[in-house]
């Protein structure tokens, strides 16, 4: 990892940081008479009684508590969906899009340009997730809204363009192959320096993301906890009207402010934001035959009951080596428990070498839904020759849930919804002959 002033380093870790020297009490919180005349504010992110490892909280040195504002108001939003997700039924049918159009007209900024394509679960009993798309090309920093999400903490998956989030602990810096984590109730504002963007969001109402468990992969592999990086403080001294934005129980509720909410000017904990390359993953694979399953390629993981089970999973499938023998070697036909919602940052996927799964667009395969490479993909690979081969022309990536996944209507009625995405199966032959094949 390249140092960087602007980041500390690690997953989970316990981290001190402060915008201006001696801000940050040293041994008691002192909550009492913090220095510079600032508000103490406790952030908590886990049940108070958590087990330690689990336990998330953070102490927040501010100028104002947060708690200074007027009370919030209802606001509607034409695209932004939660839970329950019952606008329709559940589909088993295989489902893709075309990207969505980056905005060219107006003024949109990230809050307006979220379009949920569907979830799960409730947000109520902290459990499943909400997969949205944002199309945009306004800075907050010009409409001058900030945000939080009191259901789940949000993954933001960059396809177009950077994502500058000013978030209360520190500013983060996400560019497309990147990704970045903003916890549950941390506010902030996306900014857009690249000009009309685009990107992914995972909503996830359930345990925070962490990094899974090895097993027998042992030690080294992955993503390693050093490679996550964490902002250090910076805060904005702003006396200014804006409007603060909440996400609480499904709906959206919004409040006037007279001052930034993003002035915290130290803090310490475990409880941040933070942001991780995915050059950075380690990829294990197979040097015999066949290939693991695709939980090999987790990066974070929201656990949840049974052990083993992923509320989420987040998954790669960046550059790597190919160099099994005697295998099928892109994804092979299958059917899961699992729903699989899988998006484009670039490239070309190995398992849709026909078209139609364009970068920034993205498909939703539920629970059992049959699916895998389409015609051109399964044939190359039928009759490819096995030499070791790098795959370096795509990331994909993937939203993985136990839970089955309801589109939302606006996702299922739109016209880039790809009607004839079926096809790209229907032309793979017979090639049953009855008669044992020839090695």
């Amino acid at each position: 990892m390249a140092s960087d002033k602007n980041y500390m380093s690690g997953f989970g870790n316990e981290f001190a940081t402060e915008a201006l020297e001696g801000a940050l009490p040293e041994g008691r919180n002192s909550p009492q008479k913090p220095p510079y005349g600032l508000y103490a504010e406790q952030l908590t992110g886990a049940p108070f009684t958590a087990p330690r490892v689990e336990n998330k909280r953070s102490w927040l040195y501010r100028i104002r508590p947060s708690v200074m504002h007027p009370p919030f108001k209802p606001m509607t939003h034409k695209t932004l969906r939660s839970s329950p997700f019952d606008e329709v039924p559940a589909n088993p049918s295989q489902m893709r899009w075309s990207p969505f159009d980056l905005p060219k007209k107006g003024e949109t900024d990230l809050i307006d340009g979220l379009i949920t394509m569907a979830g799960n679960g409730d947000t109520h009993s902290w459990s499943g997730l909400g997969v949205h798309i944002y199309c945009a090309n306004t800075s907050m920093k010009k409409t001058k809204r900030y945000f939080y999400n009191a259901d789940g903490e949000m993954l933001f998956v960059p396809q177009v363009g950077t994502l500058h989030l000013r978030t209360e602990m520190g500013v983060i810096d996400a560019k497309p192959g990147e990704i970045a984590v903003i916890p549950r109730g941390v506010k902030f504002a996306a900014d857009f320096p690249d000009g009309p963007s685009r990107g992914y969001i995972c909503e996830n109402y359930g345990s925070p993301f962490v990094i899974p468990d090895k097993g027998p992969i042992g030690a080294n592999g992955l993503a390693n906890p050093r490679d996550f990086l964490t902002p250090v403080a910076a805060y904005e001294d702003k006396d200014e009207k804006c409007t603060l934005i909440a996400k609480f129980a499904g709906g959206l509720w919004q409040t006037k402010m007279d001052h930034s909410p993003l002035n915290v000017v130290a803090w310490h904990g475990n409880y941040a934001p933070y942001k991780y390359d995915l050059k950075n993953f380690n990829t294990i694979n197979t040097v015999s035959f066949d290939h693991p399953d695709p939980s090999i390629f987790t990066v974070l993981t929201s656990p949840s009951h049974p052990v083993g089970t992923a509320n989420i999973d987040f998954v790669i499938f960046p550059p790597r080596w190919m160099v099994a023998e005697d295998t099928f070697r892109p994804p092979y036909f299958h059917r899961n428990l699992m729903s699989e919602f899988m998006g484009l940052i670039h490239g070309v996927y190995d398992g849709k070498e026909g078209g139609g799964f364009a970068p920034g667009g993205c498909s939703l395969h539920n629970c059992m839904s049959a699916h895998g490479p389409d015609e051109k993909a399964f044939t190359g690979a039928s009759k490819a020759d096995l030499k070791p081969q790098y795959l370096d022309g795509a990331l994909a990536f993937m939203f993985e849930s136990r839970y089955i996944m309801r589109t939302t209507k606006f996702a299922a009625g739109h016209k880039n919804l790809q009607p004839d995405y079926h096809d790209a199966w229907l032309s793979l032959p017979k090639l049953f002959t009855g008669k044992k094949s020839k090695k």
